[in-house]
């Protein structure tokens, strides 16, 4: 039975999950769910997600949500098959989990209102913060220079394996580039730059993309 995604594809968390599931070689369909229309806030979506964000997921008869949750789940339940995203040993498992937090709690609150500030807000014709976003750019690039510390020692954030740490990334650092105008986060930053240059051409993510 196919796990049910119920999100919108173009989103960032829903994104992640997607991911993860190629990489783990799961079969899943995408249950779309319209966020202009604010579908995620009406109540029969509410009782699989009660913040009203996306994804969900459906998998027989079990639910859950947030998306670092999902991908957690799904890398542990087939850890046997598709790619191993979260390391062989406790400590390399350990090690996934602090990068995986990094990204929560370290990165995606300024990458996020960067993409929000610079790309949707324009979008929707709503007023840009340009303080929030000269803020959010300080504190991301002081994120990307412990990076490249750190990427500097490793080929991926948590050792010489592609992990949950590093496909979590993968979302808001397109964004960031692509549709933010932010690339300089990336390629102004050596090994940073071979990061993603690495983890953005894996066939999880190019399938994604075809998918958009």
């Amino acid at each position: 039975m196919a796990v049910k995604v119920h999100g919108s594809i173009r989103a960032a968390c829903p994104q992640r999950v997607i991911v993860c599931l190629l990489e783990k070689e799961v079969d899943f369909e995408i249950e779309h769910v319209d966020l202009d229309a604010g579908e995620q806030k009406k109540p029969e979506f509410l009782q699989r997600q009660p913040f009203g964000q996306v994804p969900a997921v459906e998998d027989g008869d079990f639910r859950l949500f947030e998306s670092r949750a999902i991908i957690r789940y799904y890398a542990t339940k087939y850890a046997n098959r598709g790619t191993d995203l979260l390391g062989a040993t406790l400590e390399e498992q350990a090690v996934v989990d602090q990068w995986l937090e990094v990204e929560a709690h370290n990165f995606n609150e300024p990458a996020f209102n960067l993409v929000f500030h610079l790309v949707i807000s324009p979008r929707l014709g709503l007023r840009s913060d340009m303080a929030l976003v000269h803020s959010s750019e300080q504190k991301l690039e002081k994120v990307m220079d412990v990076y490249e510390q750190r990427l500097s020692k490793s080929r991926y954030l948590a050792g010489d394996f592609f992990s949950l740490a590093d496909l979590s990334h993968l979302p808001a650092l397109r964004c960031l580039i692509e549709d933010a105008g932010l690339g300089h986060l990336v390629k102004e930053r050596k090994y940073v730059n071979a990061w993603w240059e690495d983890i953005s051409s894996r066939p999880s993510w190019k399938k994604l993309l075809t998918l958009l």
